[in-house]
């Protein structure tokens, strides 16, 4: 298979006139080569941070303070899903993962309620989709038995004890990421104190924690949009990029729409940061915050590719193609979607 266009190649997304060429889903070579064609070829994404069983209750709780709207066990969302059927989730998550399929995202990091068979019914609801969710249960260990989660996505430390769960999710070999930092600092150590594969959010470190972030160099998972909608602030960004990996999540379906697009022109146009490194955060840094080998167009990754009409009337005329991609592009602009 031969993409051909203007491809956004290596970790630093260059611009390169030219084609990908891929064989058994890997990227074989990028052959820089004058070509005709106006597409521009990037890495799909990956969300970084999602909870799709909010599906069911979209636009759910306007007003409401961040604990009424999630926290466990009766903020709204969990009231909520334990009111909706299986198949209502089952059916309405679906939907969420064609949406974030047909916008060019390979994978969300799903921290996912409802024990093993909230884990299956997220698994049944990707079934048949190209789009492949790292699903993270957020029940005991003992519950799910790490058996058909991909590991697990602890709720924050002052919510309960997860030792446990760390040491199994350790012992197993799986993910363990955990919220720290959303509403204020008071959950930052003790979630760091677990040694955790990622943190969510991050939004108010203290002097000490960019310190302790950078010393382990634990990738963070943010979600700009949503710490907006629920009125907690912005992360550090800049100072985050600084120090460690971050990844770009959309959070509850509830809140926001599952748009990496969306997500990476509000974070662009809001936050110090690049177009280059939006765009590496919404592709690379969240790849490599779930351990998979893809996320950047280089001979020998996974061929998880996007790509785009550069002709399109949104598109046509662009000067800056990974400026447009990040604060410009929409899904109506996808042409192919490589999975």
């Amino acid at each position: 298979m031969i993409l051909e266009g203007t491809i956004l190649a290596g970790t630093e997304f260059e611009p390169i006139e030219g084609r990908v060429v891929v064989e058994d889903g890997t990227i074989q070579a990028i052959e820089e080569a004058t070509v005709e064609s106006d597409d521009i070829v990037l890495p799909a994404f990956v969300n970084a941070h999602t909870h799709i069983g909010d599906s069911i209750a979209k636009e759910a709780g306007g007003g409401l303070s961040l604990a009424e709207l999630v926290a466990p066990p009766d903020g709204l969302k969990h009231r909520l899903l334990r009111q909706t059927s299986t198949e209502e989730k089952v059916a309405a998550m679906r939907r969420s993962l064609q949406f974030m399929q047909a916008g060019g995202t390979a994978t969300c990091v799903e921290f996912r309620e409802g024990g093993v068979e909230g884990v299956r019914a997220i698994r049944e609801a990707a079934d048949g989709l190209d789009i492949d969710p790292v699903v993270l249960g957020r029940e005991t260990v003992d519950a799910m038995r790490l058996e058909e989660a991909d590991g697990f996505g602890a709720s924050g430390a002052n919510d309960a004890d997860f030792t446990e769960e760390r040491a199994a999710t350790a012992e197993a070999g799986k993910l363990f990421g955990i919220h720290a930092g959303e509403a204020d600092p008071s959950d930052i150590d003790a979630a760091m104190d677990l040694d955790p594969d990622f943190l969510v959010h991050m939004v108010h470190p203290e002097p000490q924690h960019f310190d302790r972030v950078e010393e382990k160099e634990t990738p963070i998972a943010v979600c700009p949009r949503s710490n907006l909608v629920t009125d907690v602030g912005l992360p550090p960004i800049r100072e985050w990029l600084d120090r460690t990996t971050i990844a770009l999540g959309t959070d509850n379906v509830m809140l926001n729409s599952p748009s990496m697009f969306r997500e990476m022109a509000f974070t662009a146009k809001l936050c110090d940061v690049t177009a280059t490194e939006v765009l590496r955060m919404a592709t690379l840094g969240g790849a490599e915050l779930a351990g998979l080998d893809y996320g950047c167009i280089e001979p020998g990754r996974e061929a998880k590719l996007l790509v785009l009409d550069g002709d399109s009337d949104n598109l046509a005329g662009v000067r800056d193609p990974v400026r447009a991609v990040v604060r410009r592009a929409e899904t109506s602009d996808v042409s192919r979607v490589l999975l």
